[in-house]
């Protein structure tokens, strides 16, 4: 055999035909900066596209890991890394995770991917839907004596119920802890769901509410998985914007606190606080207000507390049964149980939070001189308001004659300050006056919601919910008082949702002199659609609701035909043809698939283009996908959080930090609102997460 320098021929076509494969495939690695790590996906099938790459780092005060998906040759860049080393692993759809390669920012990397040696493998790294949605429903004869039947036990399943608060389908719920597992499947969840502090809540849910219906097809559920039953369905990866998405994975406050929610900016300016601090609101769980500073991926606290000290506090209710996480020990233990806040035009940040007991002050009250409190008094509040002053570390209690849960700024003059969880009434604060002057008797108004069933355009003396209609007067709409309150970018009114089956969207009118002025209309929610809870308004002024049939639903005053005053439009049912249901993402459940089993605990509308997905793009928390649906142009973009899974969010917003900066000065923040953080990947001892969501304008981009 002929030989050259000491190597054979064979030999050294074998050298050269690797060395050009070397080359083949660092040519197909995309470009990077020195702050990026880049590098190619492959596996034994190939090159994996439409796969995430993830990179984590301990070393800042907060957890940092940053997201990507390949595009179509299995490519991928992970951008804008601050330096550390970082654990750097492929998870997809097909796969079982990578082997964790150790890289810095400046670095290639090319990954070799993991084909999951089975669908039961596989399956693990389904989002929480696809596990959830092989849950049996009952006949119609099992569910007779729910009021509302099959249609309200699946709004329950979905949005109202259980999913209200947590994730159904993660690890952690599919599955029983060892606590309960000696028990048959159905007397294991009995006992399950009366562990700890929100034992009572769960348990009368499921006991009296459902009539006990559930606990047979949740055991059932969890026997089928112990069993080794995978889901039916297997979910597509990542395709066209999907693939664009950057997430970046930060976490804050403790492992025992529920965090229902953030405020980065003001909605009506996205520019404000450009890359500021973000604030969280800790419902039930602590009175030590989260704040991250995603510069520095540092997070601290305040502490914020009630006007009056005998407030009472969360920590207040008993643990029902031992929890498998907590024992006995009472996790919760806040006074001031904020729920909501929201960024105002000067940097001060607002807050739904209890300042005192229940009882109102004498403002409110019948015989007070009150505007409001003549046309309405009220007597018990839950939540009233706060604001916090960055700048002086002040936490001011603001005390109400209406209860609230959500609030958003209106666009007036006096940065009006609209609330929901007023229960009979709206409530709202004009912050310019209370300011001013400290004033918060004659800063404040509330207003019932009185349809004009008697058509002649004035606020009458109406009839009571439940009592006949009377034909010369006008009718308090029955209900529980919003949920949601949205402000009108068209027009001067205020529109909520009404949480009750089969529910509705309510317009509130304040007039020129509310609460003497104001009138409301009523929208009942029509079949297929029910279970309103969480919802926005995009700038033509349409309504877009998280409904519990698994729809994302779109309500268009504009195509009314009927009367929108007088008996029947107090009805609610004229106007059908307002409506638009889009279904959901993901599977439904066996005896519906015509419903997505998804359950969306809030929507939002992108009316400032803070994504780059374009202006008045509705979203949804996606809360069985791990992340948010956005409907861009009728299609679902999912943006999916795949680590740690069992992310769960009840409510986000985008902020533009850089309007010059392209995708990089922008995007969505999105907190983890689970009840139960301790159920996601990582167990007892994670903290709750924020995500931070980016569009590229290309995989590669960076």
């Amino acid at each position: 055999m002929t030989h050259l320098g000491g190597r054979s021929i064979s030999s050294a076509i074998v050298a050269g035909i690797m060395s050009l494969a070397v080359t083949a495939a660092f040519a197909q690695a995309p470009a990077m900066d020195d702050n990026d790590i880049a590098g190619v996906v492959t596996s034994a099938n190939g090159a994996e596209a439409g796969v995430w790459v993830i990179a984590e780092t301990d070393e800042f005060d907060t957890r940092y890991a940053k997201i990507v998906v390949t595009d179509d040759e299995g490519r991928y860049v992970l951008p804008d890394l601050p330096d550390a080393e970082y654990d750097v692993w492929v998870r997809g759809y097909g796969l079982v995770d990578s082997e964790k390669v150790s890289a810095r920012p400046g670095q290639r990397h090319d990954l070799d991917a993991v084909v999951a040696p089975s669908a039961a493998a596989a399956a693990e790294y389904y989002p929480a839907i696809y596990w959830y949605s092989m849950m049996h429903l009952p006949s119609e004869a099992e569910v007779a004596n729910v009021e509302g039947g099959l249609n309200h036990y699946q709004n329950m399943m979905r949005n109202n119920g259980c999913v209200g608060c947590h994730q159904l389908g993660q690890k952690a719920t599919r599955t029983i802890p060892e606590m309960f597992s000696h028990l048959p499947g159905d007397q294991a969840w009995m006992r399950r769901v009366q562990s700890g502090q929100a034992g009572g809540q769960m348990i009368r849910q499921l006991a009296q509410e459902l009539q006990g219906v559930p606990f047979k097809y949740f055991g059932d559920w969890t026997d089928r998985v112990a069993d080794g039953e995978i889901p039916a369905h297997v979910p597509p990866r990542p395709q066209g914007l999907e693939r664009n998405i950057v997430a970046t994975v930060r976490d804050w406050a403790s492992e025992k606190s529920y965090l229902h929610d953030l405020t980065t900016t003001d909605r009506r300016n996205p520019t404000v606080n450009a890359y500021g601090k973000i604030y969280g609101s800790p419902e039930l769980s602590t009175d030590n207000f989260p704040v991250l500073d995603p510069m520095a991926n540092t997070d601290t606290t305040f502490r914020a507390s009630p006007r009056s000290p005998e407030t009472p506090t969360t920590n207040d209710a008993p643990v029902v049964q031992p929890s498998p996480y907590w024992g006995e020990e009472r996790i919760w233990d806040s006074q001031v149980n904020s729920h909501n806040p929201m960024f105002g035009h000067d940097g001060r940040v607002w807050y739904t939070a209890r300042v005192r007991g229940p009882e109102t002050p004498a403002f409110c009250r019948e015989g007070s001189d009150h505007p409001s409190a003549q046309v309405f008094p009220t007597s018990r509040t839950g939540r009233n308001l706060a604001v916090y002053d960055p700048q002086k570390e002040e936490f001011t209690p603001i005390d109400t004659c209406f209860s609230t849960h959500h609030l958003h700024f209106d666009q007036d003059d006096n940065n009006t300050l609209w609330t929901s969880g007023g229960g009979d009434v709206v409530g709202w604060l004009d912050t310019n006056k209370f300011l001013e002057t400290g004033d918060e008797q004659a800063s404040q108004g509330w207003a019932p919601l009185i349809a004009d069933s008697n058509g002649n355009g004035q606020l009458d003396e109406w009839t009571e919910p439940g009592e006949p209609m009377d034909p010369s007067k006008d009718m308090r709409i029955p209900g529980s008082g919003f949920y949601a309150a949205m402000p009108s970018p068209v027009d001067d009114s205020v529109w909520g949702t009404l949480r009750d089956f089969p529910g509705a969207i309510v317009r509130l009118d304040p007039g020129d002199n509310p609460p003497q002025t104001a009138l409301s209309e009523v929208y009942n929610v029509p079949l297929p659609g029910y279970g309103p809870r969480g919802a926005d308004i995009d700038l033509e002024g349409r309504v877009w609701v998280s409904l519990g049939s698994g729809h994302l639903g779109e309500f268009d005053r504009r195509k009314c035909t009927a009367q929108l005053n007088g008996p029947e439009a107090a009805k609610g049912d004229h106007c059908p043809e307002g409506w638009t249901f889009h279904r959901y993402p993901g599977p439904g459940f066996p005896e519906s698939p015509e419903l997505s089993a998804e359950s969306s605990y809030y929507s939002w509308v992108d009316q400032h283009n803070v994504t780059g997905l374009g202006d008045d793009v509705p979203m949804s928390t996606a809360n069985l996908f791990d992340g948010v649906h956005a409907l861009v142009d009728d299609d679902w973009v999912t943006m999916r959080i795949p680590y740690p899974m069992g992310f769960y969010s009840k409510g986000f917003e985008g902020r533009i930090d850089d309007p010059n900066a392209g995708w990089k000065g922008r995007g969505l923040w999105v907190p983890s609102g689970d009840r139960t953080p301790w159920l996601k990947e990582g167990g007892q001892g994670t903290r709750p997460l924020v995500v931070h969501f980016q569009v590229r304008p290309d995989p590669l981009a960076h």
